[in-house]
């Protein structure tokens, strides 16, 4: 966990030690362990969880940092099925919620105090991502009632109302949002930044285990949950095996280009083992989408050494990689090879995107609303196949939010990508720190190319360390201005 100095911590007030405040909170404490006991007797162990993040949220009043490191660990493992998605019936009320919501008031107690409340928010993160995306959430709320009845009937959509469908398709998914601004600002306000490189290690091991271990207690052949008819084989974690392939081809970029960054001989072997539990999750999840994300990354690395060294491991780790890796992989990544461009597509083109045409054109300018394939005709005539994104992450943009909103977003992440870049080259940081956001760019480099098959633009869970760096390069920027 993250420490600070003493005088790198702002409190909001101290109370005198006096023998009265001292039985209060004797008193207080028991009120609340007593009414914990009580929770957990009636809402069985959520309870506990939820008593942990209230304890965390007050540790997090002292220090919003905290809460920031606990996001870090426990926000990925949220999107699983493994973590509480409510507590007593009540939709959104969970741990992560709770801590989220303490942070960032936390974090707003702090930023009123000196003043820098106005600059909380980047304004290419506000006027290039979040208002379109917000306007076209706002657009999309009127169409509630036009969604197609078979994603209601079997559950692909947990809403039936105008609240229902701002809260899930605007408001959860603005949370990784809100997430990257509190890791910036705690970038920002931390002298040693790589302290954050623990919580994030940590991160990408209990995802990438979860799909290690849900695959050997499964008992399934690699053969078996390599076709295409076990697509759905990791779906019980939370997440589809493409989204946790395109988590961890991010997760690797970062990994890898830190690992050649650091000089420290433990650092690297931590980093190295953490790499090769990622690329095995990667290859579990037989996402062909995935499978072409890690080989430009890796393809990224090398070009980008300028030693001989480097390309020497580089083609080194990479034929150990090959040697390897089983033949169900090999199959599955050339699945519909020299059976035409829709078989290798797995029939998105000729049963998704060309059925996709006239909805395209119905509002090219400012689309449809966030998730307008729902109500989209190809869906509801069956022209198109019963599903709910197009499978391409630029045609999925058009559709929601028209070409504005498509140029506009791809505007932000080539800002992004400049701004990786920069920090990347930076002298004046640690060579681990110009790895990290050196592999974070070619991270963001391969989800922008594998996005044409796949994915999506607008926040998803799979994005979680993709907003983890850009919190980290939001905060590495704000400390240079204020410096």
């Amino acid at each position: 966990m993250m420490m600070a100095s003493r005088d790198d911590i702002t409190t909001y007030g101290s109370f005198p030690a006096s023998p009265l405040l001292k039985a209060c909170a004797i008193l207080g404490i028991a009120l609340v362990c007593v009414l914990w006991g009580v929770s957990v007797v009636v809402a069985e162990w959520n309870a506990l969880f939820v008593g942990l993040a209230v304890i965390a949220c007050i540790l997090i009043l002292i220090d919003f940092r905290v809460g920031v490191v606990l996001l870090m660990l426990l926000m990925p493992l949220s999107y699983s099925q493994f973590f509480p998605r409510q507590i007593a019936g009540i939709t959104g009320l969970n741990p992560v919620n709770l801590l989220l919501m303490g942070t960032l008031t936390s974090y707003f107690m702090y930023a009123l105090t000196n003043r820098s409340i106005a600059r909380s928010v980047p304004r290419p993160l506000l006027w290039l991502y979040a208002a379109p995306f917000v306007v076209a959430g706002i657009l999309g709320s009127r169409h509630v009632g036009d969604i197609a009845f078979f994603f209601v009937v079997s559950e692909q959509v947990h809403f039936v109302n105008t609240v229902g469908y701002l809260r899930d398709m605007v408001v959860k998914p603005l949370f990784l949002v809100a997430f990257a601004i509190l890791v910036g600002a705690a970038v920002a306000r931390t002298r040693s930044s790589e302290k954050f490189l623990v919580p994030t290690l940590a991160s990408m091991w209990i995802m990438s285990l979860m799909v290690v271990v849900y695959f050997v207690l499964s008992g399934s052949s690699l053969r078996q949950i390599a076709g295409t008819s076990a697509r759905e084989f990791l779906t019980p974690l939370g997440m589809h095996a493409n989204e946790l392939g395109r988590m961890y081809v991010i997760a690797y970029g970062i990994l890898l280009f830190t690992w050649a960054g650091t000089k420290d001989y433990w650092t690297k072997v931590v980093l190295l083992a953490t790499m090769a539990i990622v690329v095995v999750a990667l290859a579990l999840t037989f996402s062909r989408g995935s499978f072409a994300g890690f080989v430009l990354v890796s393809a990224l690395f090398l070009v980008s050494r300028r030693n001989i060294a480097g390309l020497l491991f580089g083609g080194l780790f990479a034929a150990i990689v090959f040697f390897f890796l089983p033949d169900a992989v090999y199959e599955r990544a050339t699945h519909g090879f020299g059976a035409g461009a829709n078989a290798i597509s797995a029939g998105r083109i000729d049963m998704i995107w060309k059925p996709l045409i006239p909805d395209l054109l119905r509002s090219p300018l400012y689309g449809n609303g966030i998730g307008s394939m729902l109500w989209s005709d190809a869906v509801r005539s069956g022209r198109s196949l019963l599903v709910t994104h197009p499978h391409n992450a630029y045609l999925q943009t058009w559709l929601d939010m028209g070409i504005i909103g498509l140029v506009l977003v791809c505007a932000y992440f080539v800002h992004v990508w400049k701004g990786l870049r920069a920090l990347g080259r930076d002298p004046e940081l640690r060579g681990d720190q110009r790895g990290f956001f050196e592999g974070a760019a070619a991270g963001l480099a391969a989800f922008l190319v594998t996005a044409f098959a796949d994915g999506s633009l607008t926040p998803k869970p799979e994005q979680i360390f993709l907003w983890l760096a850009i919190g980290m390069m939001y905060g590495h920027r704000a400390r240079k201005v204020t410096s």
